[in-house]
């Protein structure tokens, strides 16, 4: 029997996140026997994923990060990586803030080049705008170019190249099946988060990075708990910011209030314990944990930052950041109401979100692209 293809992944780090979950979504349902999936890090000390990844069969690379100064390195690393890696044909970049340095190495050695945009800014400051300047030639080096969402596409390619038939809108998709409300895995997480039966709980599951705007998320929780005493805040992720959030926490005491789980890979079964999710997001290039929590048969509040298709349920609703914490809170607060789970899988297999059509549609790119 041949070998699988081998597709290399340049992920940055193997935290969770929009990319590593899209990734892992479709790596744990990809027929390994054809393709296989390795992954290059710049983020060597991100490595939640790890172990998975080595039990499914992947390989793990380290490359050195962009630091504004060192091109030179970068470039030489990837020549000589891809030198003494010549089993791969197909490079899929998920960083696209430098990856103009190594696609045109890439592609010089016969290699095909995805880049995938994942998001729709760069954030703020200085350092953005070296993103964008960085970025830009993109849209003129890869070979084919596929986005989270439409609105993510065209920000990183332009309009021209998302009209191309190299440009595909792939979505975060999600084994929808798994996130079926199950009233017993509902009873089982609260019990392990020592949670009443009747606690109204508020959650939050994402990157602890500003684009998800978590201290924003603390300052609605603290104007909804004025009204609302039997309540608690689910607060699932890590990152950068998660000290300053737990500093929030003290200092407006709320300490007892809200569960800080860090990083989990169990989403479904924390998405039964909760009541209602939070997303206030300043940007997104879609918003896998808003699909998930829909699966889920959750209702939602989210900013109106998040892209129109990651709505595809009558579980959402939609508020604009800049009416405050306390608006926020009242809107939660009419929303609140005891209702039924119910099956929403056919709503995301409808929009599109149900991950075994993204797998069948990559495995037959990967193994045509493969040559």
């Amino acid at each position: 029997m041949s070998e699988p293809i081998r597709i290399l992944h340049m992920i940055g780090g193997l935290d969770l996140g929009g990319s590593q979950a899209f990734v892992m979504n479709v790596y744990r349902k990809i027929n390994r026997k054809i393709v296989q999936f390795d992954f290059v890090l710049d983020h060597p000390t991100e490595r939640f994923l790890e172990k998975e990844i080595l039990s499914l069969g992947g390989k793990i690379y380290e490359l050195p990060a962009f630091n504004g100064k060192n091109a030179l390195l970068i470039k030489k690393r990837w020549c000589t990586f891809l030198d003494e890696h010549t089993e791969y044909k197909i490079l899929h970049s998920h960083i696209r803030s430098y990856a103009s340095l190594y696609i045109p190495i890439a592609k010089r050695k016969g290699i095909k080049t995805i880049i995938h945009s994942h998001s729709i800014s760069n954030g703020f400051g200085i350092s953005s705008i070296a993103k964008e300047i960085l970025q830009f030639p993109l849209r003129f080096q890869a070979d084919y170019f596929f986005a989270c969402s439409p609105e993510a596409g065209k920000w990183l390619f332009g309009e021209k190249i998302c009209k191309t038939n190299k440009f595909k809108v792939l979505k975060n998709a999600i084994d929808a099946e798994k996130f079926i409300f199950d009233a017993q895995k509902r009873k089982k997480c609260r019990n392990k988060f020592d949670i009443d039966n009747d606690t109204f709980v508020i959650g939050f599951i994402g990157r602890v990075t500003e684009p998800k705007n978590p201290e924003f998320i603390i300052d609605v929780f603290y104007e909804f708990v004025k009204s609302h005493n039997n309540t608690k805040l689910l607060f699932v992720g890590d990152g950068v910011l998660l000290q300053d959030v737990r500093n929030k926490t003290r200092e407006l005491g709320l300490e007892g209030k809200i569960i800080f789980t860090g990083a989990r890979d169990d989403t479904d079964y924390l998405l039964d314990a909760m009541d209602l999710f939070i997303f206030p997001s300043l940007w997104e290039g879609l918003g896998i944990s808003l699909i998930e929590a829909q699966a889920s048969g959750i209702k939602c509040v989210c900013s109106e930052r998040i892209p129109e298709s990651a709505i595809i349920t009558d579980l959402v609703e939609v508020i604009d950041l800049d009416k405050g914490a306390p608006y926020w809170a009242q809107r939660i607060s009419n929303i609140r109401q005891v209702y039924t789970r119910i099956n929403y899988f056919k709503s995301i297999v409808d929009a599109g979100f149900e991950i075994k059509s993204t797998v069948n549609y990559l495995e037959s790119f990967y193994v045509r692209e493969n040559g």
